[in-house]
């Protein structure tokens, strides 16, 4: 959002791009200087896309913003400039390869006394390859350690800086002093080893981390360059920027559509994989509407624009799944809170480690060695990862297969659910009428039975009417024309064809007209039990009203609703049907699916009152609905899930949005909440882990200070390497 808004003095969202951050501590120093600017109300930095997402209710700039996290030792701008800037003309692994050329020399001799070949370096070239290293490549470390001292805490680099001084100075040190009593033993292979290892894991951690970013990278790939607009009968190419909301588009086969619009001329197939995650391509016709991104894959489509820029689906998505991955879940405040205190216990320990050493031997050399190996190992880069990859892993491969999880908090909520509630209509049922069944009475056949009731119903533009004649339309009737047709209000309809009166229309029109359904009311009770609705076709002749026959009509269930169904079962989760359906109607769809807790009859606006108690009975809830009439029941449950193929209204509240009508991906976004989740536990307990074994290892020095840089790096590597499993994920 500009800083317009802020400026006026309403609420500003700003997202910054932040550089330098190393570790959690680093996270938590950030947010603390951004949340001591006045008027800035909400802060979230996420180590693992580098950026902060402020939220501000005064008078302030993005140079406010920047200014504050430059004075914590950082540097910052706005994410659109990081993004417009140009690449670095350096390549991000030329400090690696720098470092491992000058610091092998080195390590080689340690190499080689396990094959019981002894062979030193001499001392000063020892210093002459361990300097650039410790100065040149080192020197990131360095700046970020000083601006945390400076800031009055402490970060990742402030501890490789001192460890690897201290081993680098000890061995300035010993060579001085006896340089003319022959070669003592020196730890620049240390120090050299110790910063190259780190920039080697950081690396290695970076081309990680912008593989958890792909997902996202594939979703701006899809937004096209150009479009083909139509102006005066005029085709001309022009950037997608200048097309204007209700231009016409020309797609041609292959292309990749630029806007949002609606079909005006042309059929096709539309692939739109990439975008919902249905594999297969979708058929499109006149009046469809169609996404930007997807691709047109056979027919030439003139489409009338309807959404551009920010406001089209893909736009909207691709915002979508960047809050989620910039969004701190709940877990990560525990490991803030930790990582707060955790450098300076770290300082304490190697001082202690330090002072113990040197008074249990009188060996200030190893004393400071093993000090060295307690501040090298103890980096908490690992910690500070271990959730935000995960989410961003998890929030990118789900929007991938259609599943679009709005904010870090509805994912983390998402594993604990136990019990499902399903609206009914759009979200279990293809919410519209459906005639499933036409009865005819004694005399009459079933073909003419359908046929004159589509002949009254021809011109309609009720639902009723439209499920009739798309009946007609697939077993190719011949249609009547009817004459004098009118309404007969809350009752059903009446037309003269073929020279006789015919009425259509509802039970209690029947009744009226004092029509006995004869044969056909056993027929009509156990359709109605079934949830249809009936309407009677009758004739008038000579000798009154003469029944012609029924239609039954009702929601047909989606062919994935019980599939759905039972895969939530599978993963031992409970499900509930909550429809103002009547009763008999509900229980016949909750039989179908296998659904046991049917709550029926029940008006929109006590929706969320039920959910609110099932809450209140101990159960973690999701609701699924698609309506305006769920937003409310959304809102109140757990965690809301949204059809995308419902109300804007019911998307905007719920906490996942499912861009396909599919049941089955219900399942499949809690599945990918709890491996999310699972992920995040098994990071956070590896990078704990190598902290609690490697801290004390190092202090009873049975950890050198090489050994600790490797460690380090590797705990920071397979962190973000253990996100990346999620990326193997599909929804089933």
């Amino acid at each position: 959002m500009s800083t317009t808004l802020a400026m006026q003095g309403r609420p500003a969202a700003f997202d910054l791009q932040v550089l330098g951050m190393t570790c959690a501590s680093c996270v938590m120093r950030v947010e603390k200087a951004l949340m001591e600017v006045p008027g800035v109300s909400a802060v979230s930095v996420n180590l693992a896309t580098e950026r902060a997402t402020v939220q501000a209710v005064a008078t302030i700039s993005e140079a406010d913003l920047s200014l504050a996290v430059e004075k914590a030792g950082y540097s910052a701008r706005p994410v659109a400039e990081a993004h417009a800037q140009a690449a670095p003309k350096q390549p991000d692994w030329l400090p690696v390869a720098a470092g491992a050329v000058l610091t092998l020399p080195l390590v080689a001799p340690m190499l080689l006394q396990v094959l019981g070949i002894g062979w030193m370096l001499d001392g000063w070239l020892q210093l002459a390859l361990a300097t650039p290293v410790q100065f040149w490549l080192g020197a990131r470390f360095y700046r970020a350690g000083w601006k945390a001292v400076r800031a009055g805490s402490g970060n990742m680099d402030l501890l490789v800086a001192l460890g690897t001084s201290a081993a680098y100075g000890l061995s300035i040190y010993l060579l001085l002093k006896h340089a003319e009593h022959g070669m003592p033993h020196l730890y620049f292979e240390a120090s050299a080893a110790v910063i190259t290892l780190v920039l080697l894991g950081k690396w290695l951690e970076a081309r990680a981390k912008r593989s958890t970013t792909a997902a996202l990278q594939s979703l701006n790939a899809l937004r096209p360059a150009v479009a083909r607009v139509l102006r005066g009968g005029v085709e001309s190419e022009l950037p997608v920027a200048l097309v204007r909301i209700g231009d016409l588009v020309l797609v041609r086969p292959g292309d990749r559509i630029p806007v949002d619009g609606e079909i005006v001329e042309g059929s096709s197939h539309v692939n739109e994989s990439l975008i919902t995650g249905e594999s297969m391509p979708v058929a499109k016709a006149t009046g469809d509407r169609v996404t930007g991104g997807a691709i047109n894959e056979e027919g030439v489509l003139t489409l009338r624009t309807l959404a551009v820029g920010a406001e089209t689906t893909l736009a909207r998505i691709i915002r979508l799944v960047e809050s989620a991955q910039a969004a701190k879940a709940p877990i990560q405040r525990i490991v803030d809170r930790v990582s707060a205190v955790f450098v300076p216990v770290v300082l304490v320990i190697a001082l202690l480690t330090l002072m113990g050493w040197f008074v249990a031997t009188g060996n200030w050399e190893q004393a400071l060695l093993n000090a060295v190996a307690v501040l090298v190992i103890a980096c908490p880069c690992a910690l500070g990862l271990a959730t935000p990859t995960a989410i961003m892993a998890g929030t990118g491969v789900a929007a991938q297969q259609g599943v679009l999880i709005k904010d870090a908090q509805a994912l983390e909520l998402a594993h604990v659910v136990n019990t499902v509630v399903f609206d009914k209509t759009g979200t279990l049922s293809e919410g519209r009428p459906t005639l499933l069944a036409v009865h005819a009475a004694p005399g009459s056949q079933q073909a003419e039975v359908l046929a004159l009731s589509a002949a009254l119903q021809k011109n309609s533009e009720h639902p009723l009417a439209r499920a009739v004649m798309d009946k007609v339309r697939d077993e190719r009737l011949p249609v009547p024309e009817a004459r004098a047709a009118r309404a007969l209000p809350g009752r059903g309809l009446e037309a003269i064809v073929r020279g006789q009166r015919l009425t259509l229309g509802s039970s209690r029109l029947l009744r009226e007209q004092g029509v006995d359904s004869g044969l056909l009311a056993v027929d009509a009770q156990r359709l109605e039990a079934q949830g249809c609705s009936i309407s009677w076709l009758t004739q008038e002749t000579d000798h009154g009203q003469t029944l012609l026959g029924l239609l039954a009509f009702g929601d047909s269930i989606k062919a994935s609703a019980r599939q759905a169904v039972e895969r939530l079962h599978e993963l031992g989760i409970s499900t509930v049907l909550l429809t103002g359906d009547t009763r008999g109607s509900a229980l016949a769809v909750g039989k179908a699916l296998g659904i046991g807790e049917v709550k029926a009859e029940v008006l929109p606006a006590d929706k969320a009152a039920v959910v609110q108690q099932l809450r209140a009975a101990g159960r973690t809830v999701a609701m699924v609905g698609d309506g305006i009439n769920d937003a409310p029941a959304l809102a109140a449950a757990d965690v809301g899930i949204a059809m995308a193929t419902g109300t804007d209204v019911a998307m905007e509240t719920a906490g996942i949005t499912l861009m396909r009508g599919d049941p089955l991906l219900v399942a499949a976004s809690l599945d990918i909440s709890r491996r999310t989740y699972a992920t995040i536990k098994r990071g956070l307990f590896w990078a704990f882990i190598y902290n609690l074994v490697g801290i004390p290892l190092a202090a009873f020095g049975l950890l050198n200070p090489m050994m600790a840089g490797a460690a380090m790096a590797f705990s920071s590597v397979s962190v973000v390497g253990n996100a990346l499993l999620l990326r193997r994920w599909k929804a089933r």
